[in-house]
């Protein structure tokens, strides 16, 4: 999973964990997924007439069993358990149970069996009290500055029936906070003071402070969890129960089986009086990216949600049974500078000459392909404070000598600009494990050597990388950040507070800080982006980092799936709604 640092994962790969093939059941080609065997598959039409046919037209099963088997789960007597939907996904999750999900695909799957009170609809400003929508609680009010009061949905129900109540809401917060779990969102609800219920179906979360993003921490951190069923088990325990009978939800599937290694099946529920469109959604586990889109490749599976490698996706557009759809990643890539060194890198006319001399999109959609974008900042192109009037310093090589020439830096006669007698060389580190960024790297030292700076690329193992990046000891890097709906987190990678943190450059502006911190407390959208886009620009101008690629994700989809609209931030979050068209 690609960490939420500076000191990023590398944005080439996803979570791997070994799997086993599953069998694919044979019959209709709408019906070649992993079923047991075939007289248990989609097609499995021997029950149904053993239900519906009466004893003496038992001799007469056989023949009307063939007829069928050779019209492939024919129009006329469609098969009632082809509805079933296969994601191919590039490593397994430990686990499910939502405070303890610290990656993508644990994400994915348990969004569709637990609920938040509300969504933030895609690209919504968490600021935006319209940009929410209602899930389990049907609908909230502001009680006070500091509390807001949320009413669950009618005859919301667990899977195993019982109803949901606030005290299950007021259990889950409780978890989520838990020192013993340390949830992943831990941090991100210090500001709330408590979550008590008025009564049944009446939650009140109360904050210690009046802030703008409320909402947003009462909604989108926490899914909710039963009590009835956790709240017996010490949390000490809780990582170690591998029991899927405790996988109790109340979202539109439950869990019904998940075989460690191969695969993991959801399958429509139907308590509250709800269903999903699609009865079966089962997930299958492969050890990488490319036996995952194998799955794809060879219809054992209709989705895919990144692809990633160019050589992929052109498979992927090769292939007429598959669309290549392409959606905006949660992700930007930058070089930061190592600053408050003795290092050429610690002047800002360097920087800034350095990043004249680099054509930033030119090299994004090289490297990424199309759709890539440079940013106008540290931000992905799903972050709401994408500005395109954010000032940048553009791609100019005569402004980038003429900086370099001011700044003492002279050129020799081998080209290399030189100054005291030291050499204008930049060093940059990148993990070994990540072929983009070293290309990336490989692009900036010629970029850079046209206009007299060397550059030298050190590659090292990604703890290491790690390790070099959190310690300091670089000159620049290429690192990755993976972004959220807020953009609070800047602040622990780009301001004072964050040195020592996240901030790994050192990086110090007073007058960036004060900027940033007046745009986070901004209370409308409007302001919001007016002053962030203030920020950015004086962040720009100091170069504390170029920020050089948000690139596009691109999922594998099958053409019989239909209706599915891609979240970035939960991708298959809208499945409730998809249908499958029959082949």
């Amino acid at each position: 999973m690609l960490m939420s640092t500076g000191s990023s994962s590398p944005s080439s790969s996803m979570s791997e964990r070994p799997s086993a093939p599953l069998r694919s059941g044979p019959g209709h080609p709408s019906c070649r997924y992993p079923w047991p065997d075939p007289l248990s598959g989609p097609c499995d039409l021997l029950p149904i007439l053993e239900m519906t046919l009466p004893d003496r037209t038992t001799r007469f099963r056989l023949p009307l069993l063939a007829a069928l088997a050779l019209a492939g789960c024919a129009r006329e007597a469609p098969c009632p358990r082809c509805d079933a939907i296969v994601v191919a996904a590039t490593g397994e999750p430990p686990f499910l149970l939502p405070p303890l999900v610290g990656e993508t695909v644990g994400r994915d799957i348990g969004d569709q069996v637990f609920e938040r009170l509300a969504d933030l609809a895609p690209g919504g400003a968490p600021v935006d009290p319209e940009a929410y929508r209602p899930r389990l609680a049907a609908r909230w009010e502001r009680a006070d500055s500091l509390t807001l009061r949320f009413t669950l949905r009618p005859g919301a129900r667990w899977h195993d029936g019982r109803p949901v109540t606030a005290a299950d809401v007021a259990f889950s917060f409780a978890a989520f906070r838990d020192p013993v779990l340390d949830a992943p969102a831990r941090g991100a609800l210090e500001r709330i003071a408590e979550v008590t219920a008025d009564d049944a179906a009446t939650v009140r979360v109360r904050f210690r402070e009046a802030y703008p993003e409320q909402l947003y921490d009462a909604t989108w951190h926490v899914r909710v969890i039963p009590a009835h069923v956790w709240q017996g088990i010490p949390v000490a325990q809780w990582r170690a129960d591998t029991a899927v009978a405790r996988l109790v939800g109340s979202g539109p599937y439950r869990v019904a089986s998940w075989t460690r290694g191969q695969s993991l099946t959801l399958v429509a529920d139907t308590s509250g009086g709800r269903r999903a469109r699609i009865g079966t959604a089962v997930w299958r586990f492969a050890a990488d990216p490319d036996a995952a889109l194998n799955l794809v490749l060879a219809r054992e599976a209709d989705l895919m949600e990144a692809v990633i490698s160019p050589d992929r996706v052109a498979r992927v557009e090769a292939d007429p049974g598959l669309r290549a759809v392409r959606y905006p990643a949660a992700v930007y890539g930058f070089l930061g500078f190592r600053l408050g060194t003795r290092s050429p890198l610690a002047d800002r006319v360097v920087r800034r000459a350095l990043a004249h001399a680099v054509d930033r999109q030119a090299v994004a959609v090289a490297i990424f392909g199309p759709g890539a974008k440079a940013p106008p900042g540290p931000m992905s192109q799903l972050q709401w404070t994408w500005d395109d009037s954010i000032a940048v310093l553009a791609f100019d090589t005569a402004r980038a000598a003429r900086l370099l020439d001011g700044a003492g830096w002279v050129a020799g006669a081998d080209g290399l600009r030189r100054k005291g007698g030291r050499a204008l060389v930049v060093d940059i580190l990148v993990p070994s494990t990540s072929g983009g960024r070293r290309r990336l790297a490989e692009v900036l030292q010629e970029r850079w050597r046209a206009v007299g700076v060397g550059a030298t690329i050190t590659a090292v193992d990604f703890p290491v990388f790690l390790e070099r990046v959190a310690q300091g000891k670089f000159e620049s890097y290429i690192g990755a950040s993976l972004d959220e709906p807020s953009p609070r987190g800047l602040a622990e990678q780009w301001t004072a507070a964050g040195i020592g943190r996240l901030n790994h450059g050192r990086y110090a502006s007073p007058a960036f800080d004060r900027l940033l911190a007046d745009a986070l407390a901004a209370s409308d959208t409007a302001t919001a982006r007016r002053r962030f886009r203030e920020a950015f620009d004086t962040l720009n101008a100091d170069v504390p980092a170029l920020f050089l690629y948000a690139p596009v994700n691109v999922a594998a989809v099958s053409r019989r799936v239909e209706g599915l609209v891609i979240d970035p931030f939960s991708w298959i979050g809208g499945l409730p709604a998809v249908t499958l068209a029959r082949d």
